[in-house]
C-alpha cells in the first residue's frame, strides 16, 4: 500500500511505500500552534519507507520530555509536511492533511488530550455544509 502527498503549491511531494505504523491526533501546545488549529493529525512511518522531493524549511525545538523535535514545511507555501523526534529516530510522521488520499486511515490514538482546547470539539447541532456556503459576513 502506497501513500503519497504534497504541499499546497506542489513544490514538495512525498511517497510512502508501506502502511503507517500508527495514526495519531495530538493536542500538545506545539502541534496546536504549528497547525493553527486545535490539534495535528499524522501518520507515522519507518523513515526508510518514505521518499521526499522539494525544498523544506525545518524548525527544531526541545520537547517537554527532552527530545529533539523537528517539524518540516514547504519552504515556499509553508504547508506542514512531517515531523521527527529524536526519541524515535527511525520514524517520520507525515501530516494527514498533506496526503493525496488517506482513505482507510483512521485516528488510532489521541495524545496530549489534557491540552485539548475546549473549542476543539463540535456538537452535532453546529451547522455543516458540503462546500463553501453562499454566505457573507455582515458589513
Amino acid at each position: 500500500m502506497n501513500f503519497s502527498g504534497k504541499c499546497l503549491c506542489g513544490a514538495v511531494s512525498y511517497e510512502a511505500d508501506s502502511a503507517p505504523i500508527v495514526v495519531a491526533q495530538c493536542h500538545c501546545d506545539e502541534c496546536r500552534r504549528l497547525s493553527g488549529t486545535g490539534h495535528a493529525v499524522g501518520a507515522m512511518f519507518h523513515t526508510k519507507s518514505v521518499s521526499l522531493k522539494g525544498n523544506l524549511h525545518k524548525f527544531t525545538y526541545i520537547s517537554a520530555k527532552g527530545s529533539e523535535v523537528t517539524k518540516a514545511s514547504c519552504a515556499t507555501c509553508g504547508s506542514p509536511i512531517f515531523g521527527t523526534n529524536s526519541h524515535t529516530p527511525d520514524h517520520i510522521t507525515m501530516t494527514l492533511g498533506s496526503m493525496d488520499n488517506a482513505n482507510g486511515l483512521e485516528v488510532e490514538v489521541v495524545i496530549f488530550e489534557r491540552d485539548r482546547q475546549h473549542w476543539d470539539r463540535l456538537s452535532e447541532d453546529v451547522a455543516s455544509f458540503e462546500t463553501q456556503p453562499d454566505w457573507k459576513p455582515d458589513s
